[in-house]
């Protein structure tokens, strides 16, 4: 008999139904030839802290554990609420590792999911439940259909095949675990608020927070340009200069209107070419949020969930997929997939290109396609069949037989010998594949003129204001996880939209481990930090949250540095566990010696200093009342605020206030020399603090 342990109920359900004649039984099923069972995604989790200890029986978050470094991690069954093991949890276990131990059991197959995660959950049932060595396979599946599992079942793969991607992913729980259960304690004992501190949703909240701090600290900047927008041959000609400037110089900006209006405007350029607009790429899991995101205004998390459940209906081929490109190997079945589209009146052909196939840009998967099971529309809503026909149409549009073709102009215009002005415009005139997905170039339409023509000009000045960043939106926050240090360049989109764009430094930083997040965790990791009130979410737009501003803020004053460049750094050394290039204990080192860092205190002039302590220290006593003052959570403030409101902010001009510096001030009047305020006009500067009749003020006496 042979054992299938698939990573959630629906699989284990699609598999019982593609291998035919299974009965059902209580946790799983069986005919003459194999079990089938379930886990319920995660079984296990790793231990708290406390597990870590010997007869522990109170959970209070406290110092004295911290940081933890566990030498070899330890697993449990899931709990509930109070602590003590998930019943419907062990039910399932205890079937798996009955039908496992089994005598007639000779092979075990992992039917997890078939990413890092999957492989995860599965092996972690496999490793506790067995108490025997047995065979050990993989069901590695890109689609669940019944053919796709069919010919996985009979094309086994040993366990051990996986074991880089095993080890990768085990590395990444590891090292979540330890940035997250560390930090976060931390970071909560020394604000008094929870704190949800992660290697991936801070740097995903700070480039938020950075975006919105620079929109909501930009100064517009008053400027002038000069332009011509005159009529020639019935066709207004818009001809906007490169001169800039300042809003003191519109004197000159007439002076140089006055310098073009006297020349001749001529066309001593013009070309036309046909030319073939390229479909754009099949959809990873990112595009195809970008373009939901962009175009209905739907949550990440909402789209994986639909997608999730096509996948698992086995209407589409494996979600989380960052490529957008096909395996070679998989030619014959995506050939089977046109016929059937061709069939309903798609016109459809195959073709083997390299912008469609390309080995070198897959990791794990393959672009996000349609399987050759066609839905009905009246068996999804109306969301999935939204989504299932942008996946489709997008299928069809890259196989079309038709290519679209166009008609590309290109028109220059030269103002005496000031400046020459170029005039793009793409003409559509066989649409092809532009029937069915959106072409991303915009139409312009362009004056009928010829080379040697003249223009009408009458250039005048335009008063402009410069204008802030923009907010993310899903597909630019996206955009920024995959690759945060591409830069982002008009040219490189407008290459984009033209299909032109060579996409290897995408896929470089992918394979290097540069993106912060995957595609399996991104959407969920932007989800908690939503439901933690971090950011929001309204339309496709992020923003920061009040919780947000206070979370990133709170690590700063304690010197807990998660940017992007740490996070990638460690994406990169879990990209070489992948590559056996080092082990998984090296990675989860890396980790342990950067978290060490936060707790280990170093010796800090107190003219630099900014420890702000723990919430509830005792600093001193009161001026204006004499109880205690203490750390709260914005301030060091007297403990009896209710008739006194005497406190000590924790930032004043931009510096932290330290919690030795409070100290002084409360007990001498007068803090050390601080270093690093800043004033209202940008400027830094170094000061004293010193109390004034109960007020916090600084000593310009000195």
């Amino acid at each position: 008999m042979i054992l299938i342990i698939a990573e959630k109920p629906s699989l284990a359900r699609n598999i019982v139904s593609a291998i035919g004649n299974m009965k059902r039984n209580d946790g799983y099923y069986s005919n003459d030839s194999y079990y089938v069972s379930w886990a319920f995604g995660h079984l296990f989790t790793l231990a708290d802290i406390e597990d870590y200890e010997e007869n522990v029986t109170d959970y209070k978050w406290k110092m004295d554990n911290l940081p933890c470094f566990p030498k070899k991690f330890k697993f449990n069954l899931k709990k509930d609420a109070k602590k003590e093991a998930d019943a419907g949890v062990l039910k399932q276990f205890n079937i798996i590792s009955n039908l496992a131990n089994q005598e007639n059991v000779t092979e075990i197959v992992n039917a997890g999911d078939a990413d890092r995660e999957g492989e995860v959950i599965v092996r972690l049932v496999i490793e506790n439940a067995l108490k025997t060595e047995k065979k050990l396979t993989r069901l590695w599946l890109p689609d669940q259909t019944p053919e796709t599992i069919n010919e996985g079942l009979k094309d086994l793969k040993l366990e051990n095949e996986y074991d880089n991607l095993a080890n990768e992913g085990f590395a990444r729980t590891y090292i979540d675990w330890l940035y997250g259960v560390n930090l976060t304690r931390y970071a909560t004992l020394k604000t008094g608020t929870l704190l949800r501190v992660g290697r991936v949703i801070i740097p995903i909240v700070k480039a938020i927070y950075d975006r919105d701090m620079a929109i909501r600290n930009f100064t517009p900047e008053i400027y002038y340009g000069i332009f011509s927008n005159e009529e020639t041959n019935g066709e207004k000609i818009e001809l906007n200069s490169k001169e800039k400037f300042s809003k003191n110089e519109k004197n000159k900006a007439i002076e140089m209107c006055q310098k073009y209006n006297v020349e001749k405007a001529i066309v001593f350029d013009k070309k036309v070419k046909n030319d073939i607009l390229n479909p754009p790429k099949l959809y990873s899991l990112s595009k195809l949020q970008n373009y939901l995101g962009k175009k209905y205004k739907m949550s990440m998390d909402k789209s994986l969930d639909i997608v999730q459940k096509l996948y698992e209906s086995g209407y589409l081929t494996y979600p989380r997929t960052n490529s957008e490109y096909l395996a070679v190997a998989e030619k014959d079945k995506i050939k089977t997939i046109l016929n059937n589209i061709k069939k309903i009146g798609y016109p459809v052909k195959f073709k083997d290109k390299k912008t469609i196939f390309d080995d070198s840009k897959i990791e794990s998967h393959s672009a996000l396609t349609p399987t050759y099971k066609i839905p009905e529309k009246d068996k999804l809503s109306e969301e999935e069949y939204l989504v299932y026909q942008t996946v489709f149409k997008r299928f069809v549009a890259v196989f079309c037989e038709t290519d679209c073709e166009i008609e590309k102009t290109e028109i220059k215009i030269k103002v005496g010998e000031l400046e020459e002005f170029n005039l793009k415009g793409t003409i559509i005139k066989t649409p092809g594949w532009t029937r069915f997905d959106e072409p991303s170039t915009k139409d312009k339409i362009l004056p009928n003129v010829n080379i040697g023509d003249e223009i009408n000009i009458n250039f005048e000045p335009k008063e402009k204001e410069t204008t802030p960043p923009k907010h993310y939106t899903i597909e630019t926050l996206n955009n920024y996880l995959k690759n945060p240090f591409k830069e982002d360049k008009k040219e490189l989109e407008e290459k984009e939209n033209l299909n032109e764009e060579d996409d290897s430094e995408d896929y470089k930083a992918i394979f290097e481990g540069l993106e912060l997040g995957t595609e399996a965790t991104r959407t969920g990791i932007i989800d908690n930090a939503r439901k933690s009130e971090y950011i929001s979410l309204k339309k496709d737009v992020y923003t920061i949250l009040p919780g947000g501003e206070f979370l990133i803020e709170s690590l700063l004053q304690m010197n807990i540095s998660m940017d992007k460049y740490k996070t990638s750094e460690m994406g990169k050394a879990l990209k070489k566990v992948y590559r056996n290039e080092i082990t998984v204990d090296d990675s989860v080192k890396l980790a342990c010696d950067e978290i060490a860092d936060v707790f280990n205190k170093k010796e800090v002039n107190i003219e630099k200093d900014t420890d702000i302590g723990f919430y509830g220290d005792i600093v001193g006593k009161c001026p204006l009342c004499g109880n205690d003052v203490m750390k709260n959570r914005y301030a060091y403030g007297c403990k009896n605020y209710k008739e006194c409101n005497f406190k000590i902010s924790t930032t004043i001009c931009g510096r932290t206030i330290s919690k030795s510096n409070a100290e002084l001030l409360l007990k001498d009047g007068a803090s050390s020399k601080i270093e690093g305020f800043i004033s209202k006009n940008g400027k830094n500067f170094d000061g004293r603090l010193k109390l004034d009749n109960g007020k916090v003020v600084f000593d310009f006496n000195e």
